[in-house]
């Protein structure tokens, strides 16, 4: 009796560590997207050497968090303004970042400069391209934002295709601790690649 108890316990163990390494081996691990221009809804960059990837929440009543959305404001397709949104949900980084973009349409492809942010966005947002970002601060637990400076950095769309739903770019800048203009920090590599008829419904793991 002793025996199969024994056994069964032994059995039960290996079963747990089992899942538990299968568990790890299998975690999701973000890693920066390649500069694509198809329309894959990929987002990356590296806020202070930190990754910024979006990542789906659990949300409530069945609607999960979305981790990256595309909105627009006016009438198509001279919107007033377009805005990629990016909430990493998963990491417990609160990594969270706003790309505030105005004439896409009239500007189509090309290289323009981000310029200062009121650190808001949608409406209230200032009407210029500009980026805002918010990351944990590890050594006080707390969340700070940083919004972008004037002729800061560079956004380039590389590719706007209109009629097929798709926006690539890349860009980086600097932007300033809003509670704090000595603290200023880079955003390198960014990249995305968005199909705005179907970004909004995309899961990020």
């Amino acid at each position: 009796m002793k025996t199969k108890i024994l056994i069964t316990t032994t059995l039960i163990l290996l079963l747990l560590f089992g899942c538990s390494k299968d568990d790890e081996n299998n975690a999701f691990i973000p890693s920066l997207p390649e500069a694509t221009q198809t329309g894959k809804n990929t987002f990356g960059c590296y806020i202070d050497g930190v990754l910024l990837t979006p990542r789906n929440g659990e949300g409530a009543n069945g609607f999960p968090d979305t981790g990256m959305s595309f909105s627009a404001l006016g009438d198509a397709p001279d919107y007033i303004y377009n805005e990629i949104n990016i909430r990493d949900f998963k990491s417990g980084t609160g990594g969270q970042m706003d790309i505030h973009i105005i004439d896409l349409h009239a500007n189509g492809e090309g290289s323009f400069i981000i310029n200062e942010s009121n650190c808001e966005d949608n409406v209230d947002a200032n009407n210029n391209i500009n980026i805002r970002c918010r990351l944990l601060d590890k050594q006080t637990n707390t969340y700070n934002w940083y919004c972008s400076i004037e002729n800061g950095g560079t956004l380039t769309i590389t590719r706007y295709d209109f009629d097929n739903g798709i926006i690539s770019g890349t860009f980086n800048c600097t932007v300033q601790n809003y509670d704090n203009p000595e603290d200023s920090i880079e955003i390198t590599q960014g990249r995305f690649d968005i199909n705005r008829t179907s970004v909004n419904l995309t899961s990020y793991p």
